[in-house]
């Protein structure tokens, strides 16, 4: 009976102390917990600061990059014009062909030609008939 008694005693004795620890460990556990979800949360900001400034500093690359490659165009365009513009300078003849072949590529074109007065002949009405014309026929 004294063996049952210790026993139980025993048992008594570490749910007494396994409570009690439970008592004294549970604020000092949520302490502990709040301070490395404190410091995973630190990291985290740090770690996207750090990815913020990556991205900023590749974005400015980027433009930089873009503006070179604009310069670069600007050249090439600019140098083709003066290209076209010198072997165009003294070449009337070409100038004209081209028009006219303008000319015949578009057919609602309207030309103007200055009379004595230098007033152009109007044909504001040919074109709207023609128009018209083609309204009714769809």
């Amino acid at each position: 009976m004294k063996t049952s008694l210790t026993g139980i005693g025993f048992l008594l004795l570490i749910m007494i102390a396994l409570v009690v620890g439970c008592l004294v460990g549970c604020p000092k556990y949520r302490v502990y917990t709040q301070e490395m979800e404190g410091k995973a949360e630190l990291q985290r900001a740090i770690s996207n600061r750090q990815i913020a400034i990556q991205e900023a500093h590749a974005k400015m690359e980027a433009a930089k990059d873009l503006a070179q490659a604009e310069i670069i165009r600007a050249r090439g365009i600019a140098q083709a014009n003066k290209i076209i513009g010198n072997s165009l300078k003294d070449n009337e003849a070409y100038l004209h062909w081209l028009w006219i072949d303008q000319l015949e590529n578009n057919k609602n074109s309207v030309i103007y030609i200055p009379t004595e007065a230098n007033l152009p002949i109007m044909e504001a009405n040919r074109l709207r008939g023609q128009i018209q014309q083609q309204a009714v026929k769809k």
